[in-house]
């Protein structure tokens, strides 16, 4: 027989908010991280057994690409071990936004670096070894490119082009708020290193061929300016969502709408806020001339998307009824 404080804990609410799919973004993550760490120890080899300063000055480079990814690592590892953690209120899917605005960061040091290096090269023109150059630039595209295509979150944007319109458009807005920072941070830091090394392959072409020893420093100029770009907007997107301040209103609409129509039911308060990658937490206020349980209200926004935990508050409204 079940005591009272088992029944609690049977209806306590889960708070693991977005860890399967972060689950599968984590496994995704370390397959990146072994390739360039793969890609790492080749090099450094190639480069020693060729005395080739370029092939291991690349070598370190993919190691610090790495060191960046462990940072997108780390916050899957926490976020999953501490998912049950009380201390965390509303679970630890926030982290993945924290990591992927830490990452957004780092991204924009990496944009300022290459500008001034790019801008001294300008005025101070070095003596650039073009075959070896190329090779490693071909090297880094191509490894890059593979991690960018393991890492890429955009797979299943065209599901459901086949629903009606408003089906689309209620998964289309879903999807839009279920983007995991963290995993989209590791994705422009491959994309980053991809666009630098094709900038490079066509600026080092250039000065073979063309003798444009200048190209150089200007594709890393309009690299970093990509880069920087990217950076905005993921530091943009995630800041919204660790400051609460991430655009709700056609959610809560559709749960205004839900909810009032039903009875004479009035929404009085109404807040809707971000708790992982596709969940967000909903606290409302009914006012009505009929209260119900709170259950009923929860199942008027049953298999809405993008809601993972409701609280309703119901209030009773004296006088005439609403829709008398």
């Amino acid at each position: 027989m079940h005591t009272h404080a088992q029944t609690l804990q049977a209806m306590r609410h889960p708070h693991n908010f977005g860890l399967p799919r972060s689950q599968a973004s984590e496994r995704r993550t370390y397959t990146v991280i072994a390739i360039t760490l793969i890609t790492m120890v080749v090099e450094l080899i190639a480069g020693y057994l060729t005395h080739s300063m370029a092939l291991t000055a690349d070598g370190w480079h993919m190691g610090s690409h790495a060191a960046a990814l462990g940072i997108a690592a780390f916050a899957y590892v926490f976020a999953r071990r501490h998912a049950d953690n009380p201390r965390f209120s509303f679970g630890t899917g926030k982290v993945n936004s924290l990591a992927g605005f830490t990452s957004a960061v780092t991204l924009a040091i990496v944009a300022l670096l290459m500008v001034l290096e790019s801008v001294d090269r300008l005025f101070n023109p070095v003596d650039v070894v073009l075959n070896e150059a190329i090779w490693v630039a071909v090297i880094g595209f191509v490894v890059n490119l593979a991690s960018a295509l393991v890492l890429d979150d955009h797979h299943d944007h065209a599901h459901g082009h086949a629903h009606e319109h408003h089906e689309h458009h209620e998964h289309h807005e879903h999807h839009d708020g279920q983007h995991d920072h963290n995993l989209r941070a590791a994705y422009l830091h491959v994309a980053a290193d991809a666009i630098t090394s094709l900038l490079a392959i066509v600026a080092l072409l250039s000065a073979k061929y063309f003798g444009w020893m200048w190209m150089d420093p200007l594709m890393g100029i309009v690299g970093s300016i990509l880069i920087a770009r990217w950076s905005y907007g993921l530091m943009r997107d995630a800041g919204a969502v660790l400051l609460d301040a991430e655009d709700t209103r056609p959610l809560q609409t559709r749960v205004q709408q839900r909810i009032e129509a039903d009875a004479d039911n009035r929404v009085s308060d109404l807040h809707i806020w971000r708790v992982g990658p596709g969940t967000h937490a909903c606290i409302l206020s009914v006012v009505t001339h009929a209260p119900r349980p709170a259950t009923h209200y929860k199942s008027l926004l049953a298999g809405l998307p993008g809601l993972g935990h409701v609280t309703v508050e119901v209030l009773s409204c004296p006088g005439r009824a609403c829709n008398a």
